[in-house]
């Protein structure tokens, strides 16, 4: 004879962590806004939708910008989209802020650093030499060894003069 259907009896998951699973349905209730200018005009009583016409940002691109036969359009057929930007000064920080210049944090190891420089002051220019050398541990070929001189010397200019003065002058 077949068993009933009926409810499974409620148990508790102990393997479930109860404190993390509320942090993770905080965190989706409330996202975390990155943009610090749009963080600070942010007004939570109002739809998504309507914060971000009021920054002057667009919420849904096929809506702001749609592709019609003769080309771009600013409507959608049915309505114009032209709203009042209540908050331009958020347009304006981020202009301003993507304008700023941002300094590289690209770097090279000490390692490399003196390989490069141990390969100058050794073969100069000749990279098929260079490729030979007994330092080139991981047996670069020449264009690689090339690579990381144009590297080195577009991140640190002074020391690749440095590496180049004693072999300009010979005569000296």
């Amino acid at each position: 004879m077949p068993k009933a259907k009926g409810k499974k009896k409620m148990t508790f998951n102990y393997n479930k962590d109860r404190k993390k699973l509320k942090r993770k349905m905080l965190k989706k209730a409330n996202p975390r806004i990155e943009n610090k200018q749009i963080r600070e005009a942010w007004n939570s009583r109002k739809s998504v939708a309507m914060n971000m016409r009021d920054m002057g940002l667009a919420y849904d691109p096929n809506v702001s910008v749609s592709i019609k036969k003769d080309g771009l359009v600013g409507f959608n057929g049915r309505k114009h989209i032209g709203s009042i930007v209540t908050k331009p000064y958020v347009i304006k920080q981020m202009e301003e802020e993507a304008n700023l210049p941002r300094k590289s944090t690209a770097s090279l190891s000490a390692d490399i650093v003196q390989y490069v420089q141990h390969m100058i002051r050794e073969h100069k220019e000749d990279y098929k030499a260079m490729a030979h050398d007994e330092k080139n541990y991981y047996q670069d070929t020449p264009k690689q060894i090339r690579k990381k001189i144009m590297y080195f010397k577009q991140l640190y200019p002074e020391k690749y003069n440095e590496c180049m003065v004693p072999l300009a002058d010979p005569a000296s």
